[in-house]
């Protein structure tokens, strides 16, 4: 299924009191201390609707990262912003929010977030998928569970060396959620052109990056799964890292929940193009498939803007 979005994605006029919004509405800036910066989707998300953010700018001399994920409470209707996502916002309930790491926002398959979240949930679900170490023998499991261990080492490493040759740029053109398909293109970073970004560009599309990296891209949505219910998923590069909260509300309006928090400055809101690409995109597209990079663009003889438009400049 393709996912649709016929609205220009904007933050929402009510924000945390350390946060300011460019004229566009698409550009949120903390602009003092390391708190007060939640920021919201102006429109609740459509299923299987993306909303994507790059980071601009950090900021030295704070410890912790952005947080992002879905709330059920419309920001025209709070009393005041909490100054917090975690713990303030969760402690509202109905609100489904991580901090940007990447290994331990996945809750596991077998356990399922009850409505309304919280913290305490969270926070176990995270524990116990961060807890095991792939590989490593569980107290107490026997020679099947052990097997299986090194049976799954054995895929990764296969999967890994599969992919260490050199790969073309942007070959995949979705990334896939379930049913929902969305372009792929726009969910990678990219760093600004210069003498390393051949380097920098592999490291974003391979997601070898730390997911708070400045110029990384970082999505939330929801999938509906039956029953009235829904799954969140967080995307990092392009890489969607599974099922982050379950249980949510799908009947119920769900936006979008950004905390700029202390060493992330600026967030920028990614447009993404469903549906159908445009001529542009697919001329782009056609000669991406036939380069290393794209800075090799520099090589062909072609017009500058469209040298310019293939780098994304």
């Amino acid at each position: 299924m393709e996912s649709s979005s016929d609205q220009f994605l904007e933050f929402h006029p009510i924000h945390g009191s350390n946060m300011r919004l460019d004229y566009t509405g698409t550009q949120a800036t903390r602009v003092e201390s390391f708190a007060n910066g939640l920021c919201f989707s102006k429109q609740p998300l459509k299923p299987g609707e993306i909303f994507l953010i790059e980071i601009e700018e950090k900021e030295l001399g704070w410890c912790g990262h952005l947080r992002v994920g879905l709330t059920a409470h419309d920001p025209a209707g709070m009393d005041a912003v909490p100054e917090y996502s975690l713990p303030d916002m969760m402690a509202l309930g109905d609100s489904w929010i991580f901090a940007i790491t990447r290994n331990h926002n996945k809750v596991p398959d077998e356990v399922a977030a009850e409505p309304g979240g919280g913290e305490a949930e969270a926070g176990e679900a995270a524990e116990g998928e961060g807890g095991r170490r792939l590989g490593g023998r569980v107290p107490g499991a026997g020679g099947e569970e052990e097997a299986a261990a090194l049976a799954r080492v054995a895929a990764l490493t296969r999967q890994l060396e599969a992919n260490s040759g050199p790969k073309s740029f942007f070959v995949d053109t979705h990334l896939h959620i379930e049913d929902f398909r969305i372009p792929l293109e726009k969910l990678v970073g990219r760093s600004r052109p210069g003498r390393f970004s051949h380097i920098l560009d592999d490291l974003y599309k391979s997601n070898a990056l730390p997911p708070t990296a400045r110029r990384s891209r970082i999505g939330v949505l929801y999938v509906p799964r039956g029953g009235g219910r829904a799954d969140m998923h967080i995307v990092i590069n392009g890489e969607d890292m599974g099922a982050s909260a379950k249980g949510l509300p799908a009947d119920r309006p769900l936006y979008a929940v950004v905390d700029v928090f202390a060493a992330t400055k600026t967030v920028r809101i990614v447009q993404v193009e469903y549906g159908f690409s445009s001529l542009q995109t697919l001329c782009r597209k056609t000669i991406q498939k036939h380069i290393v990079h794209r800075m090799a663009l520099d090589w062909l003889e072609l017009p500058e803007a469209l040298k310019h438009y293939c780098k994304y400049e």
